[in-house]
């Protein structure tokens, strides 16, 4: 008997391996506006979070301008690279494979709509998700709009939907959805992390998220 109706990904992390580029984006724009340097660890922790949410977690109130040239050069740094991301192994064949199972599928995620669109049709992937919300659309991670808005758009209840992220904020925006929590340690942050935030499942590797996944829709 198949536990769930709609599943919902995030995107960085969850099915791009794409933390290190962000990371290096953020890293060097920061250099670049002239803010205090951040670590590789650093920069990882707020993945998931809208970009203007991350310059407050990581920075605190910066005059505007600070904040407008981190923006801009983090977008230029990022953009100038990402033909180069990759999907893990296995995560496109698994997301075919569900949509075939007729289970329907979303993405959440901390992205700007330009990026998600830009990335699913890089993946060839986008005919396989019935929504997206991005955070140009709705609160950012944590906060539970865009699982709520999705639940609404696609009529399926919070017991019947599962989140898959590979960080906290995903797994909080999850339990402030009511929804079923899934993360995954292979992206941006580790197991012994994501165990803090109490996700109902963790996994450690596609292979094995994949073949749960398939025999629970």
């Amino acid at each position: 008997m198949k536990q769930f109706d709609l599943i919902v990904w995030d995107w960085d992390g969850t099915i791009a391996d794409s933390t290190g580029l962000i990371s290096q984006a953020l890293i060097k724009a920061a250099e670049q506006a002239g803010l205090p340097g951040l670590t590789e660890a650093r920069a990882r922790s707020i993945i998931g979070l809208g970009l203007r949410e991350s310059i407050e977690v990581l920075f605190g109130d910066i005059p505007e301008f600070q904040a407008q040239a981190l923006v801009s050069n983090y977008n230029r740094n990022y953009y100038n690279n990402e033909n180069n991301i990759v999907l893990f192994e296995g995560i496109a064949e698994t997301i075919i494979a569900i949509d075939r199972k007729g289970c329907k599928q979303a993405v959440a995620t901390g992205k700007g709509r330009r990026g998600l669109n830009t990335a699913l049709q890089q993946s060839g992937l986008a005919r396989c998700f019935n929504a997206t919300k991005t955070v140009d659309e709705c609160f950012s991670k944590p906060h539970p709009q865009m699982l709520d808005a999705l639940m609404d758009e696609l009529v399926v209840m919070p017991e019947r939907t599962l989140m898959i992220g590979d960080s906290q904020y995903d797994m909080q925006m999850g339990k402030n959805a009511g929804v079923i929590t899934a993360a995954v340690s292979y992206g941006s942050q580790t197991a012994e992390h994501l165990q803090q935030y109490s996700p109902d499942y963790l996994f450690h590797d596609v292979a094995t998220l994949s073949a749960w996944l398939l025999e629970q829709t």
